[in-house]
């Protein structure tokens, strides 16, 4: 099977164009924006699952107040049905 992009040519030949210094310099660039956008990305993350725990407290109460209600109705219709008689 052959591989298509390989790694170690390519940076060989990135720094043999390029030179060793401004090679290494855009790899520290690489780093820095790299290191940014991850920062950002995680932030966003905490901040979508903040909003995430926040609706699903929200539809756990909604759900347990609908719950509550029917079986209190329930269990009012079966003592009707029981007392009736």
């Amino acid at each position: 099977m052959r591989r298509f992009w390989e790694p170690s040519a390519t940076s060989r030949k990135f720094y043999e164009t390029f030179g060793d210094e401004l090679a290494n310099e855009f790899v520290e660039w690489f780093n820095t924006v790299d290191a940014t956008y991850r920062a950002d990305l995680r932030d966003l993350n905490e901040l979508n699952s903040a909003r995430l725990d926040a609706k699903l407290a929200e539809l756990k109460s909604d759900l347990v107040r609908w719950m509550f209600a029917f079986w209190v109705t329930a269990a009012l219709a079966l003592g009707g049905l029981y007392f009736r008689r």
